[in-house]
């Protein structure tokens, strides 16, 4: 059977489904739907939950734990935004879970947590982009200011690199290929965990629109 065939196929058999439906038969249906997409919202927001929690353990140990002056700066600076985020993170969820059990009419509370989630991936891309640089610019300074502490700087770049231009080419090519790949996966982490039910949401959101 051809792919479109199929298609019709199954189109055909959930227009006979909800032929025979009342309208709150429809409704209770797509309610149960969208339940269905925030669950797995929710769960993907436990997933950063934890895996901020992961980070600012691994954060704080290099922080706090090691006996270079510049690296624990460095660590600790993430462990402080890390835990930033967290309850951001944290603040989203209960939000979510806030609007998911109100009575208010379904179509206006997904549309809040549509808008909510939205403006959350547009600031975390924002931020993960802006990020980049401000990391290189603080490990540079912090090199620089520190650059007794840090006698294994020196001794690689002196190693592969025999001119300064050679090093700065180097770093160039090295700061371009981390933001491009930073920049595809970003994409395709916030797509993943977040943008497919935000999706889902909006298409539950103008079928509800189509039984008012």
């Amino acid at each position: 059977m051809e792919l479109d065939e199929l298609k019709s196929l199954i189109n055909q058999k959930l227009t006979t489904a909800h032929a025979g439906r009342s309208g709150d038969d429809i409704a209770q249906i797509l309610t149960r739907k969208t339940v269905s997409v925030i669950d797995k919202l929710k769960r993907s927001l436990w997933i950063e939950i934890l895996c901020c929690i992961g980070a600012i353990l691994l954060f704080a140990y290099f922080g706090f734990a090691g006996d270079n002056h510049a690296y624990q700066v460095y660590f600790s600076a993430f462990t402080v935004l890390t835990t930033i985020f967290l309850v951001i993170v944290i603040y989203l969820l209960k939000r979510t879970q806030q609007l998911s059990a109100t009575a208010l009419p379904v179509k206006s509370n997904l549309q809040t947590i549509v808008n909510i989630i939205e403006t959350f991936m547009k600031r975390y891309f924002q931020f993960t982009m802006g990020l980049m640089p401000a990391c290189c610019v603080f490990a540079l300074l912090l090199i620089y200011h520190d650059h007794g502490s840090i006698p294994d700087a020196g001794t690689i770049f002196g190693t592969y690199f025999k001119s300064s231009w050679q090093m700065v080419l180097f770093l160039v090519v090295y700061a371009g290929a981390l933001a491009t790949g930073i920049y595809y996966f970003t994409r395709w982490y916030l797509k993943r965990l977040y943008g497919r039910y935000v999706e889902q949401l909006k298409q539950c959101i103008r079928e509800l629109e189509e039984q008012d």
